[in-house]
């Protein structure tokens, strides 16, 4: 899903994605003073630790900001989490340039690319002991695909986390 063309002042109070965050509620529109000049200020709170986050809203489009995964999206990401025979997709490069990709995914925002990222780390667990990096890219692509379910398909998160996780055991 790409970023959408969107008027965040008539949607206060919705949910969105920020990514690298996650889900996020649209509180408010502040209007601050920065270098002499009066800017709008988006106000995020983020769902999953209530942290306060500001963001131009002129530049809300560049950040990535975008409204949750429709139901039909968030029903392929189940099918993109499914365990497949063998390793990830991505387990022939280096770590180095495989941690890289991952963070730029994340990064992304895109929704399914997430839930791949997902996928290759969860079933990688299945066969080794994950490093310290790779259990941070893994929890930082579960709580954003986690998160992201629920609230598109209006679950608790720990119902959504407990389906993955039912999925990868062995």
């Amino acid at each position: 899903m790409q970023t959408q063309d969107l008027d965040w002042a008539t949607r206060l109070g919705e949910l969105a994605v920020y990514p690298g965050y996650g889900v996020v509620r649209l509180e408010a529109i502040d209007v601050q003073e920065v270098g002499g000049a009066r800017q709008e200020f988006l106000v995020l709170r983020r769902m999953e630790d209530g942290a306060r986050i500001l963001i131009p809203r002129s530049k809300s489009e560049l950040a990535g900001l975008r409204g949750i995964v429709e139901p039909k999206e968030a029903n392929r990401a189940w099918e993109v989490l499914q365990p497949s025979a063998g390793p990830g997709s991505r387990s022939s490069l280096p770590w180095s340039r495989q941690f890289k990709v991952y963070q730029e995914t994340l990064r992304t925002g895109v929704f399914l690319e997430i839930a791949g990222v997902l996928r290759d780390l969860l079933q990688l667990q299945r066969s080794k002991e994950l490093s310290f990096a790779e259990h941070k890219v893994l929890d930082d692509a579960r709580s954003q695909i986690v998160q992201e379910l629920a609230a598109s398909q209006g679950t608790e998160a720990e119902s959504v986390e407990a389906k993955i996780r039912a999925s990868f055991r062995d």
